[in-house]
């Protein structure tokens, strides 16, 4: 699952994280309301946004050394 993101353009990978983002605040919803199977899957979800924000961020310094 860490390579997965990869190979993933710039675009895809904000909307990608913009989709986790989404599915992650619906998550911490249920956690509270109470109605998870699996509580661990909120750290998992945590960080692929992160690796997502590497991604994201490395993509953006790639394209400004390239100017």
């Amino acid at each position: 699952m860490k390579n997965s993101f990869s190979n993933l353009t710039l675009p895809e990978l904000r909307a990608k994280r913009a989709e986790l983002g989404t599915k992650y605040m619906e998550l911490r919803f249920n956690l509270v309301v109470g109605h998870v199977d699996n509580p661990l899957l909120k750290r998992t979800m945590r960080h692929e946004i992160a690796r997502l924000n590497t991604l994201i961020h490395q993509h953006e310094l790639a394209e400004k050394k390239a100017e």
